[in-house]
Order: structure tokens, then C-alpha cells, then sequence
């Protein structure tokens, strides 16, 4: 019995699906690019980007179409389409993906949309200039503030008013999903002091007498409703706005409405900055701290 496993012990070293080599002297090169796209596409687009140094087969299955298919949103197209006007039919998915996960900016550049890099999930950030908000024309109430703490290189800042009310629409193809909505918000005006960050809170006021009240409604009848005091000043808030899921549908793309409102005229409330409203995929909401 022992000289019968040694014999076959003997036939499988010297002859194998990879030819006369020895099984004991194979490494990861010697695996079937095939094989190793097989194992890549089970990783993130982050690892499999770490792993195509490791060598030359690796290297290659990191631009196989059908590892990088499964990384893309499943309506890649719909998504590419909406943000460029068309789709770039000559690129490889690798490239697509690293065009998809890249800032894009549409709609005059009041809107930014990006693929997390982790889960593949769609990200939409809409600028203040791209939401209708009541008396942003007047500068006794409103003012458009340049800073680098937005993505969109500026803010509105609001001094004083007695009705508050922000209100913006999307028309987007999302794909399939539970998305959350934030309004970014700081009480206070950021800007520096030789050359550190400090934010003025002096026209703060009126936020701790009755809470803002968040609304989201969508094409297809969800709702939802939330009252928030605003409290914490001089840092950027997240501030959450409602949840909606898009489902399977003939639709290619999905109709949100969103608003924020203080309307108690009893007093006045001002000294906020509103930087933008941001949608993202409820599983990966805890990357919002990246901003």
C-alpha cells in the first residue's frame, strides 16, 4: 500500500495539468490567468488592484472584463449615460469602473456622482446652487461663501431670515437599493485665521427655539417625515433627511423630492452655512465621516 502512494505520489510531481514541472516548485505565477481571475473577482476593487502587483497573472486577470462586470453598478450604462451624455462604448470595464469611481460632475456643476470604491454603491452630492432655496437671491438674507471645505468650492450662508425653507428634486437612475439623504450643515461661518480654520458663530440664533423639520417623497408614494434641532456649532453635520428604496421597475431612473424647513415666523434664525445635500446607499452611510 505505502509503495502504491509513493508511486502515485511519484506520476502526479512528474506530470500535471502544468506539464513535466514539480508540483512542490509551483508558485502563485504558475497559476492559470483564468484560474487567478476566478480568484480576484471575489475581491473588492481596492484589493484587486493591491493584488495585480503580486506578478504577471494577476496583473493580467486585474483587466479581465468579467472581473471588473461584476464590480460595476448592474445599470452601469444608465448611470454612465446620465453623467456624460452618452456611453463610451470603446473602454474596457476596468476602465469604465475607473471612470465611474472618479468625481463626476453634470448638470452645470451643481451635481457630483462617484462609486464607492469598497461596495460599488452609487454616491450623488447636489451643490447649494443646485437646490431652490427661499430668498438666495437677496443678500440681506443669503450670501454664496467660497471655502474649501465643499466639494463644491463654496457654500451658502445664510445671516438671518424668519422663513427657512430649502427644496431640491432629483431625476437620477439609481440602481437597486436602500438610499439615505443628508443635508450638510454647520452652524457658523468656517474660513481661517492666519492660515488655521476658525468659524464665526456670532449670527447663530434661533435653531434651539423650535427644530427643522425634514421631508423626502418619491414618484412611486414613499414618504417620510423627521424634526431635528440644529445644536452642535462650528463643525459640518450630516443631518439626516429620510430613506427611500428603488425597486425593480420599468423606470431607468428614479424621481426623489427632498425639502428642509424652519417656516415658525414667531422669530427670526440664521448664522448656517448649507453646503450641500448628499444621496448614498444606506449600508454605507458611515463613510460620510470621509468628507
Amino acid at each position: 500500500m505505502g509503495v502504491a502512494h509513493s508511486d502515485l505520489h511519484n506520476d502526479l510531481s512528474s506530470s500535471s495539468c502544468f506539464g513535466d514541472r514539480n508540483l512542490s516548485k509551483l508558485g502563485l505565477g504558475d497559476l492559470p490567468e483564468a484560474c487567478v481571475a476566478m480568484i480576484v473577482e471575489n475581491l473588492d476593487p481596492v484589493e484587486i488592484c493591491r493584488f495585480s502587483k503580486l506578478n504577471r497573472a494577476f496583473r493580467g486577470a486585474s483587466w479581465a472584463d468579467c472581473v471588473w462586470e461584476s464590480k460595476l453598478p448592474p445599470n452601469y450604462r444608465d448611470v454612465l449615460e446620465k453623467i456624460l451624455g452618452g456611453f463610451p462604448e470603446n473602454l474596457q470595464k476596468r476602465d469604465l469602473y475607473a471612470c465611474l469611481s472618479r468625481i463626476n460632475s453634470f448638470d452645470d456643476g451643481t451635481k457630483k456622482v462617484w462609486i464607492d470604491k469598497r461596495s460599488s454603491g452609487v454616491c450623488l452630492s447636489i451643490s447649494a446652487k443646485g437646490l431652490s432655496i427661499t430668498g438666495i437671491d437677496d443678500r440681506r438674507y443669503w450670501s454664496h461663501i467660497p471655502t474649501d471645505e465643499s466639494r463644491f468650492s463654496s457654500v451658502a450662508y445664510l445671516q438671518q431670515i424668519w422663513w427657512f425653507e430649502v427644496d431640491g428634486e432629483i431625476d437620477f437612475p439609481f440602481p437597486v437599493g436602500t438610499y439615505s439623504i443628508f443635508f450638510r450643515l454647520q452652524l457658523g461661518r468656517s474660513g481661517k485665521w492666519f492660515g488655521r480654520r476658525v468659524c464665526n458663530t456670532e449670527q447663530v440664533h434661533g435653531w434651539d427655539i423650535k427644530p427643522v423639520r425634514f421631508q423626502l417623497w418619491t414618484e412611486d408614494g414613499q414618504y417620510s417625515s423627521s424634526q431635528c434641532m440644529l445644536t452642535e456649532r462650528g463643525n459640518w453635520i450630516h443631518y439626516h433627511g429620510g430613506d427611500f428604496v428603488v425597486r425593480e421597475s420599468n423606470r431607468s431612473s428614479t424621481k426623489i423630492k427632498f425639502s428642509m424647513t424652519q417656516i415658525d415666523c414667531t422669530h427670526t434664525k440664521g448664522g448656517l452655512s448649507l453646503d450641500s445635500v448628499v444621496v448614498y446607499p444606506s449600508s454605507c452611510k458611515g463613510q460620510l465621516k470621509r468628507f
